[in-house]
């Protein structure tokens, strides 16, 4: 019998890449909808994820936390929907899946809470400066039509999910490399689904 496949989720996190990535395997899965400060933090999840924070798989008895790994993870155990990196497409796809798990996230981050490094110590920053961040980010998405060569993979939804919230909440340039890649991306069937169960999540939760 198949493992089962459970997702820990909101549908106002972090946990909508994980959704994604789910619904592109296209393997049966329960989710488990918790709140922010509450059922995120009580003792039944903190032994799932110890810092308390979605989104969170459990597959059998293995846990898997983390975007990035959540969506590496995914498209190793179920190679047959061809979203792991061939052998010629591994240095992009762990590159770029990487630099948007480090560098692109603290920045964006940084630059949303207000936080500027000094110029003088930006060297001790692993992300670097924004601006440098923006135009790595362009190179990466501009080099082929996918972040790890001429075929969707995994880092694509990794990457391309920082690029459509940056895009839609204003906190990555609206560079046209970006909106071009997002472009070749979102009209993909899983993207939408993942984007109207996670809506139709919010509604529900709102009138609870």
């Amino acid at each position: 019998m198949t493992e089962e496949l459970v997702f820990y989720t909101n549908p106002m996190s972090r946990g909508r890449i994980a959704r994604w990535m789910l619904e592109e395997i296209g393997q049966p899965y329960r989710t488990e909808y918790l709140t922010f400060g509450e059922t995120m933090k009580a003792p039944e999840y903190l032994a799932v994820n110890p810092m308390g924070k979605v989104p969170a798989i459990r597959h059998g008895d293995t846990i898997v936390t983390e975007c990035a790994a959540i969506c590496a993870y995914l498209a190793e155990t179920f190679p047959e929907k061809a979203l792991a990196p061939r052998p010629d497409e591994r240095a992009r796809y762990y590159r770029w899946m990487f630099f948007a798990a480090g560098p692109l996230e603290s920045a964006v981050t940084m630059k949303a809470l207000g936080f500027e490094i000094p110029k003088e110590r930006l060297r001790m920053a692993g992300c670097g400066g924004f601006g440098d961040v923006m135009n790595t980010l362009e190179k990466a998405v501009s080099a082929s039509t996918y972040v790890a060569g001429e075929r969707f993979t995994a880092a694509d939804v990794y990457v391309g999910s920082h690029i459509a919230w940056g895009l839609g909440f204003g906190s990555i340039e609206k560079r046209q490399a970006f909106i071009d890649y997002f472009g070749r991306i979102k009209e993909r069937e899983a993207y939408k689904r993942a984007n109207a169960l996670d809506d139709e999540a919010i509604k529900t939760m709102q009138a609870a």
